[in-house]
């Protein structure tokens, strides 16, 4: 059965999507600030639509707009779009960015990216999932030059990335005037090591705020600090 992933104001319809509801993407949805109350929002390698519709949810964004390159994930992106309570904000583009950034001529108070970001050299014989998980589809250095592009000038822009990696991004970033402003450090639990980071930049050189978020103190026990940041989405939350 493919039941759609329920969230408390929405669901997902996700068998077409390589990559499937997760920590991740709701994660970067829940986090991403929206207290100046953006207008026009992107979503970058939208997949299911969860992280823009987890704005939608939070934000009063007039245009909520993304981009998805894959054929399947594009189709069902539109169709979760159209089943929420928020389809007359939403609307998804079937493109890559590089193809977005040439023929648009908007920019957006608020730029979000859920970016692949696995290094592998072997194929898994899934292009769809491929291009769904692997940097190569859309490199960190590339993402960064369409995000400048794109981003208006008082504009924020969040993503979620490895830990390990979060140096060289956030230099990469610097290079192109992008700077940051909250970062998250992520581990599963007090025992593990971190795993992702959640980084917020504008265009303003700024000192920026660092903080931790440990999801769970044993399996399936969540800390209070993730059933905070998740509780308007999640049923069990």
């Amino acid at each position: 059965m493919n039941e759609p992933f329920k969230f408390k104001q929405f669901e997902i319809k996700q068998d077409r999507c390589a990559m499937k509801i997760g920590t991740d993407g709701v994660l970067l949805g829940a986090w991403t600030d929206v207290h100046n109350n953006p207008v026009s929002i992107l979503d970058i390698g939208a997949g299911t639509g969860v992280i823009a519709l987890m704005l939608a949810q939070r934000s009063t964004a007039e245009v909520i707009d993304a981009i998805e390159i894959d054929s399947d994930a594009y189709e069902q992106c539109v169709d979760n779009f159209e089943m929420s309570p928020w389809g007359d904000r939403l609307y998804c583009y079937h493109s890559g960015l590089d193809e977005f950034v040439d023929e648009i001529e908007d920019v957006y108070e608020l730029i979000v990216c859920n970016p692949p970001f696995y290094i592998e050299n072997v194929t898994s014989g899934n292009l769809q999932r491929d291009r769904a998980r692997q940097n190569e589809f859309l490199p960190f250095d590339e993402l960064l030059k369409g995000v400048s592009s794109l981003l208006a000038e008082n504009g924020i822009f969040a993503t979620i990335i490895p830990y390990k990696g979060k140096d060289d991004f956030i230099g990469m970033a610097v290079a192109l005037g992008l700077y940051p402003k909250r970062c998250l450090n992520v581990k599963g639990n007090s025992a593990a090591d971190f795993k992702r980071t959640l980084l917020e930049f504008t265009k303003l050189e700024q000192t920026y705020d660092v903080s931790e978020l440990i999801i769970e103190t044993e399996r399936h026990c969540y800390t209070s600090d993730y059933k905070n940041l998740t509780k308007n989405f999640y049923l069990k939350m």
